[in-house]
């Protein structure tokens, strides 16, 4: 290191200042003041060559500046370096069209998912359906029954926001006796963040008029699975959606196309996808989908249904499983954290196992029951270390450790797992998942 990277590296201890709580966490001002050059910045900076900084383009220049670049596309892609950030797929064994694919959130950084990297789950493949034919009907106990075409709702005042949809299995491999040696997409990529635009579901709800004695609604989809789960009649008339475009375009199908149901905070199964009905009933109407499933078994036995705002839940995706910490030195800890019950008030990170915790900057801006990115320098010693974050949301409510979250339950039971992710990080700089 010469002399322009001493005093580089002098200045950015100063303005990181002292570690804030133990194994290296620095102050998040250094993200709220607008961040600061770390090491490998500084390192490389003094060493630039002459052709880099050339001011023209000549023989030195790199290949990409000596020849026209390629023609516009109708549709755009990835760059050919990012052809391996895709879905990962977990799928059922003899049972076409059944299982999952998971967003790779250790290799995304920001809030925002990718249409085309946002999470799936299937029980009997992906529907072809003919928009112009599809319908939505409204029944059951209204003073109207009413039915939409697609055509019929784009004509409809809509809104846009902002929503996670997780699915209730999602991290329910951490219920297992040994950590599972998997990424974060692995662990927990049933899980992914959109912009959503549709009509709110009030909207056609008034239009149809609820009868009093109206308290549920069966919600089915058009797959060949038949999906149909029963939602309370208070969430939609509060903030649901039926979604007609993600991230600006159309629905994919895979996501439901030409329409969904969007529940925000309520766990992804209730979302229904292919939505081809909402029937307005007096109670739930315990479906196949919300019996053989997504309930969660009790100590005496017994099984709770309808949990269905998620709770409070963070994971440090960077540094996590599957990457290797190039040497001691200065790092950035980043990660996602989101609530089925509104904003995420604060993360905290610690990199001592819990002893001690620092406060980690969030992205701006914080959306209610959307996924926030939070952020915090770290000064890795090159000793063994164990990475952990915890959100705590807008009603104060704390994401557990395993330990507690487990006890509540029966073994087995995998569903709503909301409980802190641990990162052990060994001297080589190899990181694992670890529940101690």
């Amino acid at each position: 290191m010469d002399g322009s990277d001493k005093r580089a590296m002098r200045r950015l201890e100063s303005e990181l200042g002292e570690p804030v709580a133990g194994g290296g966490l620095l102050h998040r001002r250094a993200f709220l003041r607008g961040g600061v050059a770390f090491a490998g910045a500084v390192t490389v900076a003094a060493k630039v060559n002459s052709a880099a900084a050339a001011p023209t383009i000549g023989a030195e220049s790199p290949l990409s500046m000596t020849r026209p670049g390629k023609l516009f596309t109708g549709y755009g892609v990835p760059a050919r370096s990012e052809e391996g950030v895709r879905r990962l797929f977990a799928l059922v064994a003899n049972r076409e069209g059944a299982g999952t694919s998971r967003t790779p959130w250790h290799m995304l950084n920001g809030s925002i998912t990718p249409s085309g990297l946002h999470f799936e789950r299937h029980h009997n493949g992906v529907p072809d359906v003919d928009a112009s034919r599809h319908t939505l009907l409204i029944h059951g106990l209204v003073k109207r029954p009413l039915v939409f075409t697609l055509a019929t709702l784009q004509r409809y005042p809509m809104e846009t926001r902002i929503h996670f949809i997780e699915c209730a299995g999602n991290s329910g491999a951490l219920t297992r006796p040994d950590p599972a040696q998997d990424t974060v997409g692995g662990l927990h990529g049933l899980l992914s963040c959109s912009e959503w635009t549709g009509v709110p579901v009030s909207v056609l709800l008034d239009e149809a008029g609820i009868d009093p004695r109206g308290k549920w609604v069966l919600a089915e989809g058009a797959d060949a699975a038949g999906m149909s789960r029963s939602v309370p009649l208070a969430k939609l008339q509060d903030d649901a959606m039926i979604a007609l475009y993600q991230n600006g375009e159309a629905v994919r199908p895979e996501q439901g196309y030409p329409m969904r149901l969007l529940l925000p905070g309520y766990e992804g199964n209730i979302n229904v996808k292919w939505l081809r009905r909402l029937k307005v009933t007096e109670g739930p109407m315990h479906t196949r989908d919300e019996t053989s499933k997504y309930t969660e078994l009790m100590p005496d036995g017994k099984a709770r249904q309808f949990t269905l705002p998620l709770g409070p839940k963070s994971v440090i995706t960077h540094p996590s499983y599957g990457m290797k910490i190039q040497g001691p030195g200065y790092y950035e800890i980043s990660g996602i954290a989101w609530s089925g019950a509104g904003r995420v008030r604060t993360v905290e990170v610690s990199a001592d196992g819990g002893v001690s915790w620092a406060t980690a900057a969030l992205a701006q801006p914080v959306i209610s029951k959307a996924v926030t990115r939070f952020r915090l320098p770290w000064r890795w010693s090159g000793q063994m270390t164990t990475l952990l974050s915890r959100a705590i949301d807008e009603t104060g409510d704390i994401q557990p450790l395993r330990k507690p979250w487990m006890e509540q339950y029966a073994p087995g039971q995998g569903f709503h797992y909301n409980a802190m992710q641990l990162w052990a990080v060994d001297p080589l700089g190899n990181v694992k998942n670890t529940y101690a």
